[in-house]
């Protein structure tokens, strides 16, 4: 039997992509988890305001992370990879519609020695650790590429609606963080946040199709709020710009509502992402009944905990 014909057999508590109109409901998690038995010993270590800030607004911008002689080294890495021809023919690289340019390099942490090590960085991974109460291992990787002139947006998304949705992450015990490779600010299309927002669910409109995944990396069609969603998560929460030098981190949640305008510059925006999921909280059957999404993004097969 075909599994999209198949019953899901989890409870879902964040249905999506079912209705005729989207829904708003409350937050079912924690943002902030119970800290774990085992203390964390970290490098870069949480003050109760910064976790307070975190639990209220869904993110959390870091000044300075990674020192500029850090920076310059992974500027080496990714002007290597967008020179790598043939990487544009893998799976693992999207490209821009209608050309050649590198939109996102997938799975980043096991596909470079480089990014593999910043992934275990206990500057951030621990505070993936503190913010979910755990063990964690990565969701997902990827490099985004904006460069000047024609990089094109991001739309308005919550990162867990497509998690839950397409990879059948249950529960919002997931956390986004990025490590900025080069100045980030309004003009070259900075992330933009709703803070806030991530204390509430936006289902969205329009069943999944297959294989949805080959053309949303490059333009999300499905899983998309509405208009009227997006008016009323602003009039209520706002909208921040992430705006930072290079070697800054932005750590924000799976469910706020985000996204960034294209960059017409000449300044490229290039970001690091790393998505860390507590292993409690691993996926299960797509909640879309589609087939599970490849490995390169959405880690099934190879889980290890940092």
């Amino acid at each position: 039997m075909a599994l999209k014909n198949m019953m899901h057999t989890m409870q879902d508590d964040y249905p999506s992509r079912i209705e005729t109109r989207a829904k708003v409901q409350p937050r079912l998690d924690p943002v902030i988890y119970p800290e774990a038995e085992t203390p964390i010993l970290s490098s870069c270590t949480l003050s109760t305001q910064q976790l307070n800030d975190f639990e209220k607004n869904g993110y959390l911008l870091l000044p300075g992370l990674f020192n500029s002689s850090e920076v310059n080294e992974f500027h080496q890495a990714i002007t290597a990879i967008q020179q790598d021809e043939s990487l544009k023919n893998s799976p693992v690289a999207i490209t821009e519609r209608g050309n050649s340019e590198l939109r996102s390099v997938f799975q980043i942490h096991q596909n470079h020695p480089l990014f593999s090590n910043v992934a275990r960085d206990p500057r951030i991974a621990d505070i993936a650790r503190r913010i979910l109460g755990g063990d964690v291992y990565i969701h997902q990787s990827r490099l985004n590429f904006k460069p000047g002139f024609k990089g094109k947006e991001f739309y308005w998304h919550s990162d867990f609606e497509t998690w839950h949705v397409e990879d059948g992450m249950p529960r919002m015990r997931a956390i986004s963080c990025s490590i900025l490779l080069t100045d980030n600010n309004a003009k070259n299309g900075a992330l933009m946040l709703m803070p806030g927002s991530h204390k509430e669910f936006i289902s969205c409109v329009g069943e999944t199709p297959e294989n949805h995944y080959e053309t949303s990396l490059q333009k999300q069609e499905y899983g998309i709020p509405s208009n009227e969603s997006l008016q009323y998560l602003s009039d209520k929460y706002g909208i921040d710009c992430a705006e930072a030098a290079a070697g800054s981190v932005l750590f924000f949640d799976c469910n706020i509502m985000h996204g960034s305008n294209s960059n017409i510059t000449p300044d490229p925006r290039s970001n690091l992402f790393f998505v860390y999921n507590h292993i409690d909280n691993m996926v299960y059957e797509p909640f879309s009944l589609q087939p599970p999404r490849p490995e390169y993004i959405c880690s099934r097969e190879t889980i290890k905990t940092l």
